[in-house]
């Protein structure tokens, strides 16, 4: 028993220390990153991009869209969602790969502004730390609104002003209740979920997205039902 209690104990020590040495290349990851730019410098230099898109000019029936099927807790966390990370590590560890990956708004713009799409642990952690420093210097709306405007959306289209152009030939704020959920919807898989390219897929993210919203009160039954008529 004794012997069994010491081997236990021997690979906790492992553990903790394997998840130490990760934790220190995150953070080394992230102090590189926010060295070379500052989150204040980074703010300015998506905001002058072309095409940038207020969240006052987007519909609020598609920033609810948003984050019901991207992060339904966004306005009650501080950048990551340990429910949601403890609901992906579970699924990953079940299928020994990263199969869902539980980030929030905040860490898919980390992601989005600072760091490569690469699946790897320090990455994520680099990303972890990322999203408390846009947190601390940031308003919920305004980091909404940079992750809007860092997404893509396919055929090129890097805001919600193109992506709405583009596939709905409309200004953001003229999208009907069908188009705003339609484009929520898109950047989880741009490729699949393009309306031009694939528009039975993209109508089935579609009612996907309505389903979450129903779940998380955003919409009632009615209110989708009306809309996909």
């Amino acid at each position: 028993m004794k012997k069994v209690i010491k081997v236990v104990l021997v690979l906790l020590v492992i553990m903790i220390s394997i998840g130490l040495l990760f934790v220190q290349q995150g953070y080394n990851i992230y102090q590189e990153a926010i060295s070379e730019i500052s989150i204040k410098d980074k703010i300015q230099e998506i905001k002058s991009k072309e095409n940038y898109t207020p969240i006052s000019e987007m519909p609020s029936i598609y920033l609810d869209a948003v984050t019901s099927v991207e992060d339904h807790r966004f306005y009650k966390h501080s950048g990551i969602d340990l429910i949601a990370i403890s609901r992906a590590l579970v699924n990953d560890i079940k299928h020994m790969s990263f199969v869902e990956g539980g980030s929030t708004i905040t860490q898919q713009l980390a992601k989005n502004t600072y760091f490569t799409q690469e699946k790897k642990i320090e990455r994520k952690i680099a990303e972890v730390f990322m999203s408390f420093q846009y947190e601390k210097e940031c308003s919920k709306q305004e980091i909404l609104e940079l992750y809007l405007n860092t997404s893509y959306f396919g055929n090129g289209y890097h805001t919600v002003k193109e992506a709405a152009k583009g596939y709905f030939g409309k200004e953001p704020n003229q999208m009907s209740d069908g188009e705003s959920i339609m484009l929520a919807g898109i950047p989880n898989a741009p490729s699949n979920y393009n309306p031009k390219l694939n528009p039975e897929l993209a109508k089935q993210r579609q009612k996907q997205v309505m389903q979450k919203m129903i779940k998380y009160h955003k919409l009632t039954e009615e209110q989708a039902n009306k809309i996909l008529k």
